[in-house]
């Protein structure tokens, strides 16, 4: 389980940076649209291990 701490950790971190990235206004936008797709595919990847960690929880709860 600790590895999915992690790796959830690991995609907010990245989601972040992208953030900042986003932010800059020398970015164009072309990097824009880029980094943008990237931070909703590492958001909906964090939302899949939260998801999961629900249902393990639910799991364990149950029982």
């Amino acid at each position: 389980m600790a590895k999915k701490k992690e790796d959830f950790e690991t995609k907010l971190d990245s989601a972040k940076q992208i953030l900042d990235t986003l932010m800059k206004p020398e970015i164009t936008l072309q990097e824009s649209v880029k980094a943008y797709e990237k931070g909703m595919s590492e958001l909906n990847d964090a939302q899949k291990i939260l998801q999961d960690a629900q249902i393990k929880i639910n799991e364990i709860k149950a029982s």
